[in-house]
């Protein structure tokens, strides 16, 4: 542990879950404090994505960087914050510690994650990290630069147009706003056409979505990859060929359990890079605007550190102090 800079870094967002990240916030805090009794713990609530943005780096900026592991970044909100949290911290060394308290907690699910915060905060102090990976996406993000890392999923097509119209609706309708959008998108859309290589092989149809998964959860809980790993060093694409809305609409339920691969109209692929093309298409990742095709994506094993449950032979133990 270094003396002067604190230990452990929280950045909440407090509006997150329609308000209920604020109102756990004490008890989140209070479970990790209990778990820092030498440390100092230092909480930033984040009123925008570019606050939350910067307190995310201002972080992963002060840890040494001859020891990172002595320090933690850790995220309070939905998947918009562990999005921000893993792209500040990719390949720093730093552990990044995820506390759920959003509607979607996609990427918290797929990493193994329970969702309920304090018991999250609690594996966060037992200090049990592991190593996961991350896909590294190339092209014109929408919040600037040309470069995001991705914890969850790629998509574009029926699905991003489904995830922006869900993130634009009052957050009255909570965890049901994907439900809704769905169905609201689903009247006009067409099947796109796509141009993409995948691990170098050209390939150009029309699908209703091609999905590309680093873990296997997106839009409040839809299991998108049933076989993928984030620790596997595969990316996992998912193509929906052209159907029916009739028959789209009857695969959405079963998005959420799986089962929806074992339609013909799905076909699944293990990738290791995979270029996104198309007329009309735009990405959508982590419950987050990414930007308009081409997008590349390329997996990066190992990329992350995170407090998770050691399920797993790379998971080893520290301190989270």
């Amino acid at each position: 542990m270094s003396n002067g800079n604190p230990t452990c870094t929280l950045v909440v967002n407090p509006t997150a879950g329609r308000g209920r990240a604020g109102r756990l916030l004490p008890q989140v805090m209070a479970e990790l404090l209990r778990g820092l009794p030498e440390g100092t713990l230092e909480v930033r609530r984040a009123d925008s994505f570019e606050q939350a943005r910067d307190y995310c780096h201002q972080a992963v900026a002060q840890a040494p960087p001859s020891d990172p592991s002595h320090h933690a970044l850790v995220v309070m909100g939905g998947d918009g914050m562990m999005h921000l949290g893993l792209n500040a911290v990719a390949q720093s060394g730093l552990p990044l510690g995820l506390i759920p308290a959003g509607t979607g907690n996609d990427f918290c699910r797929g990493v193994g994650l329970p969702l309920d915060p304090l018991k999250a905060a609690r594996i966060v102090v037992e200090g049990v990290t592991r190593q996961l990976d991350l896909a590294s996406v190339t092209g014109q993000m929408a919040h600037g630069g040309g470069h995001s890392w991705v914890g969850s999923v790629v998509s574009t097509g029926y699905d991003a147009f489904v995830s922006r119209r869900g993130n634009a609706m009052p957050r009255a309708w909570g965890s049901m706003a994907y439900a809704v959008a769905a169905l609201a998108e689903l009247r006009r859309f067409k099947p796109l056409p796509y141009r993409l290589v995948i691990d170098g092989e050209a390939r150009s149809q029309t699908a209703m979505f091609v999905s590309v998964a680093n873990a296997t959860y997106f839009g409040g809980g839809m299991n998108i990859a049933p076989d993928g790993s984030p620790s596997d060093g595969l990316l996992d694409v998912t193509v929906i060929h052209p159907v029916s809305r009739l028959t789209l609409l009857r695969l959405l339920p079963s998005m959420f359990t799986g089962a929806f691969v074992k339609d013909p109209a799905v076909e699944r692929l293990k990738a290791k890079e995979v270029m996104i093309d198309g007329d009309g298409l735009y990405g959508m990742a982590d419950g987050e605007v990414l930007g308009p095709v081409p997008l590349h994506v390329q997996i990066v094993p190992e990329a992350l550190t995170v407090y998770a449950p050691p399920s797993r032979s790379l998971s080893r133990r520290r301190k989270a102090s």
